[in-house]
């Protein structure tokens, strides 16, 4: 019964020491630069995407092909 006892305490030891580091580590890291570069990430790419779209959409218009939008 003793040994038991003992061993519910050293796992429940083992699974606190473990919440406690992960919440650490976890705490350690910075979301917001993670989060502000794929904003500008995001930014670049729909800029990007409206350039090629909008320079597409001029040579169809100078060429008198329909769209294709």
């Amino acid at each position: 019964m003793r040994t038991m006892v003992v061993s519910l305490a050293v796992a429940a030891a083992v699974v606190l020491a473990l919440v406690v580091f992960v919440a650490r580590r976890d705490r350690a890291r910075h979301p917001a630069d993670e989060d502000s570069a794929a904003v500008r990430r995001a930014g670049a790419d729909r800029h990007r995407h409206d350039a090629q779209r909008q320079a597409a959409s001029g040579l169809a218009e100078r060429h008198g092909n329909p769209s294709s939008t």
